[in-house]
């Protein structure tokens, strides 16, 4: 495992002192409100008080937004072996086999759970309908609502959520950092337009933040997105990886001037064609598995072809299938594309990659553990070494139900095992004043100014030079953007970004060679020698 070095320059975002600040105590706290999050609050101990944290309202995260579905063998005729070597295969030989044997076989168990819970997944011919995604060798993507899985699965969570009777859910409060006293993680300091700062004191702390899409100008992720907790991970002392490997979705779409919508995966899988300007079907010339090819793959073919055409964006054709088919499968993306005059069972769909999954983030083992102690983590903030270089279609919900599971049940256990002795530590954070002023600053214009420069230069192809071209611009709004002190989110949020860019850049240059979701057109050959994961620590402040 390679390890690299990243310095920040302050401990925390902003200073606080114990005496001149407002506290709360739990025995679990629980950060961030998806999938992960709520299945880790569902396993903790009635006799345990938690407090959930939501950055926005409960129901908005990434996995309200997940179309396609939650893999798992639930059909007679596939086998739990497949879907291990279908996940070893897109994970181009750094999955480790021991977590994706875990995952896989726990897969059918979780589906289940959540439809006792009230998830109701579409029906077909009396069982769970099932629809096949690129790299999956069978169908085994049991969807919900068609084209909009992770909004009933997160119906079904938050439903049952705001029912335990020892949970505290805190809507729209903004975590700006993890608290760690003696290596040890005692909870976060956060913050809301109601009460300002608070220290939140607990025995154990679950991370479940989710991704970062909003690095990069082209994303399919909500507004949320902003690498929050892998950023707070990091100042806290944990072990990150595999930061170099953003998985770009390959079909978005693409309308100037409009928010990016994801085109799910599921149209493929139920015979969609992608084509190019000039009416090609293009990917044969690519990949024996056409369409269907694993997402990394798909995603550079559509990159070439691009250049090949110079043209903006490719299309994904509907207009050969049924179209009762069509618009009873994908009710959501119909609507989308109507509201720019589109009938997605007869126009071209015009799309283009974009951001869409971290597959790096903290190291945690098979129980949901990071390097922190009194810190777990689950969802899209780890690297459990399930996904490798490029995760498999529709296995990211079910990565969070498994270990958000597995970080409720140990977190609570470690809790429930510790002494009540609920008191504030002497933790200060302070430093000298300085730096630009709010006014000296567009935050905007930064945020948009790093989307640009992660999209051009530590996209879908990098090169040397581009890398340390984008390596020293980020480096130096760094320089000043992290050494000031923000009051509100919009600077934490960019302050963030800049860190994770960091590290993104970081992996994306130390890794010479191109391996899954890592294009280098300077190493264009995975290389053996390197088919390990990359580890980032935080250096000396």
């Amino acid at each position: 495992m390679a390890d690299l070095l990243i310095s920040s320059p302050h401990r925390y975002l902003v200073r606080f002192h114990p005496k001149r600040i407002a506290h709360a105590f739990t025995d679990v706290l629980i950060i961030g409100s998806g999938i992960a999050g709520l299945r880790a609050a569902l396993e903790v101990p009635a006799g345990l008080q938690q407090i959930i944290i939501s950055k926005d309202q409960v129901a908005l995260s990434n996995s309200a937004w997940a179309q396609g579905g939650i893999a798992g063998v639930l059909d007679p005729v596939d086998e739990f072996s497949n879907h291990v070597a279908d996940t070893l295969a897109a994970g181009k030989g750094i999955c480790d086999p021991r977590i994706v044997e875990l995952v896989v076989h726990e897969a059918p168990e979780r589906i289940h759970e959540l439809i006792e819970w009230g998830a109701v997944f579409d029906q077909e011919n009396g069982s769970i309908a099932l629809t096949r995604e690129g790299g999956h060798s069978h169908r085994r993507v049991a969807h919900a609502l068609q084209d909009a899985t992770g909004k009933e699965v997160m119906r079904a969570l938050i439903a049952r959520a705001t029912e335990l009777p020892n949970a505290e859910i805190w809507e729209k409060t903004f975590t700006i950092d993890l608290l760690t006293h003696e290596g040890v993680c005692r909870g976060a300091v956060v913050w809301n337009r109601e009460h300002g700062k608070t220290l939140v004191w607990a025995k154990q702390t679950i991370l479940a933040t989710g991704g970062a899409g909003q690095i990069y100008r082209e994303t399919t992720n909500p507004a949320i997105a902003t690498a929050d907790g892998h950023a707070a991970a990091f100042r806290a002392g944990a072990e990150l990886r595999d930061m170099e490997f953003m998985q770009f979705h390959p079909t978005v779409l693409y309308i100037a001037g409009s928010s990016r919508h994801l085109i799910s995966e599921a149209v493929r899988g139920e015979g969609a064609y992608l084509r190019d300007c000039t009416g090609e079907r293009f990917m044969g010339a690519y990949s024996s598995q056409m369409e269907l090819a694993p997402r990394d793959e798909v995603s550079h073919a559509i990159v070439r072809q691009m250049e090949k055409t110079r043209h903006p964006c490719v299309y994904l054709d509907l207009s050969h299938l049924p179209k009762e088919l069509v618009r009873e499968r994908f009710p959501h993306i119909g609507k989308v594309c109507r509201d720019f005059g589109l009938d997605i069972t007869r126009d071209l769909i015009p799309v283009r990659p974009g951001a869409h999954y971290m597959i790096g983030g903290c190291t945690t083992d098979d129980e949901a553990r990071t390097t922190v102690p009194g810190l777990w983590a689950a969802g899209e903030v780890t690297s459990t070494g399930l996904h490798g270089a490029n995760r498999l279609a529709s296995n990211s919900l079910l990565e969070g139900l498994v270990f958000g599971r597995r970080a409720g049940r140990n977190a609570g256990a470690a809790a429930a095992a510790t002494p009540d002795e609920f008191r504030p530590i002497p933790l200060v954070s302070d430093w000298p004043t300085g730096g630009p002023t709010d006014d000296e600053l567009d935050l905007t214009d930064l945020r948009n100014s790093l989307g640009s420069e992660m999209w051009r230069d530590v996209g879908i192809q990098r090169t040397l030079a581009g890398l340390e071209g984008a390596q020293r611009q980020v480096d130096f709004w760094s320089t000043y953007v992290a050494a000031k002190e923000f009051a509100d989110p919009r600077g934490w949020e960019l302050q963030n970004m800049l860190l994770v860019s960091r590290l993104i850049i970081a992996g994306a240059l130390s890794r010479r060679e191109s391996r899954g979701t890592h294009f280098r057109n300077d190493f264009p050959q995975p290389d053996p020698g390197q088919a390990q994961h990359f580890s980032i620590q935080a250096g000396p402040t």
